[in-house]
């Protein structure tokens, strides 16, 4: 294919415009500078990256060697006159000899056990024909304990703590006694009965006037709702009227 065609095609005849669109203004708010100060204004200063300037250490304060060593103790000239230990007795010493006792230790040892006290063996048990021996004392099988003045008798402080809980269930039980009491069913008299039953056949009477004085059809939600509450009252009334009516000895209690 020939390259002329293209040069002369109908689409170069167009004229191509090369400049770019003009862009809208950018949006900047009129709060810019209030918060940018306020920012600055609340900033803590060297708050994570520490000062900004920091002192350089002197080039003369460089680390030398040896000066992180401990330091010893100063040295002690070495004297060897010095003594260290006490010294060896001469040969002219003589240590002093001839003391003798005149205790007889044979005659001593022998009025100790002829006039002392024979020694009681520890009383053992043995368990098994290999002849295991066990002490007897803390084996329970000798009666130790039975035998003490105390064995079997309560001890105090559990008699005190029995009596004290004997004591606090009386006040409990005396507590709900009164209040049992207090709170004990009476009879309503027949006068006040006769008149709780004409008030509620009376409410009765103005609930149903109200109800009848109701149109036959309600055509909105809150005449139904009315409608509904007035059969409920209506029904409720009836209900006592009935309990009323059919007890004659009616007991209430005491508040």
């Amino acid at each position: 294919m020939d390259t002329t065609c293209f040069s002369e095609s109908i689409y170069n005849l167009i004229p191509i415009d090369s400049k770019e669109p003009p862009q809208p203004p950018r949006y900047i708010s009129i709060f810019k500078t209030s918060v940018k100060d306020n920012l600055q204004k609340h900033k803590a200063a060297m708050k994570t990256m520490g000062p900004p300037k920091v002192e350089v250490p002197s080039p003369k304060d460089f680390l030398k060697k040896h000066s992180k060593e401990k330091t010893l103790p100063p040295k002690k000239r070495f004297d060897r006159n010095e003594p260290k230990k006490p010294p060896v007795p001469l040969r002219t010493d003589h240590p002093v000899m001839g003391l003798q006792s005149e205790k007889n230790f044979i005659n001593t040892n022998a009025a100790n056990v002829i006039m002392g006290v024979a020694r009681k063996p520890k009383p053992i048990y043995v368990d098994k024909r290999t002849g295991d021996k066990h002490d007897l004392e803390t084996s329970g099988l000798v009666p130790k304990y039975i035998n003490k003045k105390d064995y079997g008798v309560t001890p105090e402080y559990i008699c005190k703590r029995n009596e004290e809980v004997k004591k606090a269930q009386e006040e409990y039980d005396n507590y709900i006694q009164e209040n049992l009491r207090k709170a004990a069913m009476k009879r309503l008299p027949d006068e006040e009965r006769e008149a709780v039953l004409q008030g509620l056949k009376k409410n009765w009477e103005e609930v149903h006037k109200e109800f009848q004085s109701l149109l036959v059809f309600s055509d909105s939600i809150p005449k139904k709702i009315r409608k509904q509450k007035l059969e409920e009252e209506m029904k409720q009334l009836e209900h006592d009227i009935s309990i009323i009516e059919k007890h004659k000895i009616i007991y209430i209690a005491n508040k």
